[in-house]
């Protein structure tokens, strides 16, 4: 029986860590793509030989009507000298109707090629440049967008631009069936294997990852937490016959502290999809209930009272841990895990919330790192109790460290409030209140650290530590910081947490004093930075057809905090502030504005086949806009259009590729060369 259970638990890891890792995988190991040119004089066709690995496929250039999945594109840069004449050519796909989800897919699998058939008319030689898009699925699951770029050597042809028009005037999309399979050369390699801003991908699955693994450790330096090592090492001491038993044992006791947090934020993931998710964080009541959550947790952090489970809880806990073996073991880090619990609730509250906004594996990911944290002191102490002479007593130190993670608590939790407030625009919470109660939270902070004042289980200080008075030092200079935020400092150090700089009593007069090449039309307003911008998608296409400018969709949201970071971080950078300010009409459509739709707006569409959305509100309009025309649904979510309204080639930008000033730069850039 009890080799039945250890299988049973290996089993069991090996099943949590391989879905963890499973979610890390890379498109890049899946998908191999060597670009070429093949050039008749000036005639030229843009060929990409791609190879899929076997289970794994890419989606069609041509997808059914309706369909939710990103297509495959070989898009080619606009230059002079250079003239797209077909879309992409490919081989016949797999159509296959999938029931699980209710979508017809249209797919490549193995080795093919892609082709686009390109008009060159240049007395120079010269560069063909352009990148290779699309999204790698297997029978499971489908792995983020991924681009390749490719950079191609063509020669020199000199044409009449008579003949230039006359040809593409003639020219029409060659059918896919023209198009025959191909199969790629080991030896040849692709012009470029990395995607663009690939150290981008997965940030915040990266970032929820070390704040849980800092969030672990921080729990482990309060009351409630800290002083269980001395009583675990005993735990072990006494139960292990000799050193090889004890080790064997430790790390079982950290693998059942893993397994215990992680099963905690799987459930999370399976009760919560992405799309629910998504909604629930932009939900004016569920984040006002977790600011109530938060400032609860806070409280009780301080020192008003503790946060307890059951005692019946406890007592069976630690009745099931006397039992021997491995049970045993397992039933005392459960009874770890509730006896901290008042220690460790608030943390982990805090950081299933924040996970959970994210969606997807990220209520996973935040426990295997919090739990990982929490696990390895205990473990190591467990296996080397001779290192227990070298940590520090229990003390008064032990309750700072948990009032100092409950005035963190409280300040996290006015962001909640703020995203409330902002979706309901109401106006209570705007930036100067929200930054004025940062400083008072941090100001109270500092002077709590330099002994201040006391708070209940405090111990009597006779002098300040080092650590105390650096940390001390540390807050007086944030709250320094904050300051200037009061009048309008843009405060990038915290961008996405307060309110943005339009959503406040006072404007930036430095940003609305820069000039703009943009009038003042019906339906335009000041924007952040001064750029002047649409609300509405059809008010934003008649001015940037009357002005024969391109036209930037910007999917936003009140409560997207990486909306505001790209707006506060890479929107006001000289160079892309320019663009935005006078070359592009901006349209930021927010898919949570909870504004009413007039009655006779109201309708249910279909946004892919058999999935419908109710149409009633004005964020409802633009969320099914993005959804239906561009197969996404998180925010920010950028477009380039043309004065016409059409899509233009340089495909879609987003926070997790464009970050930063230069790649969302370059992708402005792209497209008004597109758009010429």
């Amino acid at each position: 029986m009890m080799k039945l259970l250890k299988v049973c638990l290996v089993l069991l890891s090996l099943l949590m860590f391989g879905q963890y890792f499973a979610q890390m995988e890379s498109p890049e190991e899946k998908v191999r793509a060597v670009f070429s040119l093949e050039q008749n004089g000036c005639d030229a066709f843009v060929v990409a030989k791609v190879t899929v690995v076997p289970s794994w496929h890419i989606n069609s250039n041509k997808l059914p009507p309706g369909s939710f999945s990103i297509p495959t594109n070989l898009n080619i840069n606009a230059s002079t000298g250079v003239s797209i004449v077909s879309g992409v050519i490919e081989p016949k796909p797999i159509i296959e109707n999938n029931a699980d989800i209710d979508e017809i897919l249209s797919y490549h699998k193995g080795s093919f090629i892609l082709k686009r058939k390109i008009l060159i008319s240049s007395d120079k030689d010269l560069t063909i440049s352009g990148s290779f898009s699309f999204q790698t699925c297997n029978e499971v699951k489908c792995l983020p967008e991924f681009i390749m770029k490719f950079s191609l050597p063509a020669k020199a042809c000199a044409m009449s631009k008579e003949k230039i028009d006359s040809i593409l005037t003639g020219a029409h999309t060659t059918s896919a069936n023209e198009n025959t399979q191909g199969s790629t050369n080991s030896d040849e390699k692709p012009f470029i294997t990395k995607p663009i801003e690939n150290k981008n991908a997965n940030k915040s699955i990266w970032v929820i990852f070390i704040l849980s693994f800092l969030s672990g450790f921080a729990a482990l330096l309060t009351p409630c937490v800290f002083p269980m090592i001395p009583m675990t090492v005993s735990f072990f001491t006494h139960r292990s016959k000799n050193r090889a038993i004890g080790i064997r044992n430790a790390l079982f006791y950290g693998f059942s502290i893993i397994a215990i947090y992680v099963i905690l934020g799987t459930i999370v993931t399976a009760i919560f999809g992405p799309a629910a998710l998504n909604a629930l964080s932009t939900n004016v009541w569920f984040n006002i209930v977790f600011f109530i959550l938060l400032v609860v947790f806070a409280i009780s952090f301080m020192g008003a009272f503790e946060i307890t489970l059951p005692n019946s809880w406890l007592n069976k806990a630690d009745k099931a841990s006397d039992k021997g073996g491995f049970i045993g073991i397992f039933f005392m880090a459960l009874a770890l895990a509730l006896v901290s619990f008042s220690c460790t609730g608030p943390i982990v509250g805090t950081l299933l919330v924040e996970s959970a906004s994210i969606g997807g594996i990220a209520p996973f990911v935040g426990m295997f790192g919090f739990s990982l944290a929490l696990a390895l002191p205990f473990t190591l102490f467990a296996a080397f109790p001779g290192w227990m002479n070298s940590l520090p007593k229990s003390g008064g130190w032990l309750n700072t460290v948990k009032v100092f993670l409950g005035f963190l608590e409280l300040a996290l939790a006015f962001k909640f409030l703020s995203t409330a407030d902002l979706v309901s625009q109401a106006h209570l919470l705007e930036r100067e209140l929200f930054i004025a109660i940062w400083i008072g939270i941090f100001t109270a902070l500092a002077v709590y650290l330099f002994g201040g004042f006391k708070l209940p289980h405090d111990s009597p200080i006779e002098r300040l530590s080092v650590g105390r008075v650096l940390l001390g030092i540390t807050t007086l200079v944030f709250v320094a910081y904050l300051i200037p935020g009061m009048w309008g400092a843009p405060l990038k150090l915290i961008s996405g947490f307060p309110p943005p700089p339009t959503y406040s009593e006072w404007k930036q007069s430095a940003s609305s004093a820069l000039t703009t090449s943009q009038e003042h039309v019906e339906g335009m307003h000041e924007g952040v930075h001064g750029i002047m911008m649409f609300d509405d998608y059809d008010k934003a296409l008649a001015y940037a057809r009357k002005v024969n400018k391109p036209l930037m969709l910007d999917f936003t949201g009140w409560g997207c905090q990486n909306c505001r970071k790209m707006e506060e971080t890479v929107w006001n950078v000289e160079g892309v502030l320019s663009i935005l300010k006078d070359q592009v009409v901006v349209a930021s459509l927010y898919v949570d504005e909870k504004k009413e739709l007039p009655a006779s707006e109201h309708k249910e569409l279909e946004y892919a086949p058999g999935k419908k959305m109710s149409i009633t509100q004005v964020g409802h309009k633009w969320g099914f806009m993005q959804m239906s025309r561009y197969k996404s649904n998180s925010q920010p979510h950028y477009r380039m259009l043309s004065p016409d309204g059409k899509d233009l080639d340089n495909g879609p930008a987003d926070f997790e590729h464009h970050g930063n000033a230069a790649a969302f730069k370059k992708w402005l850039e792209e497209g008004l060369k597109l758009a010429k």
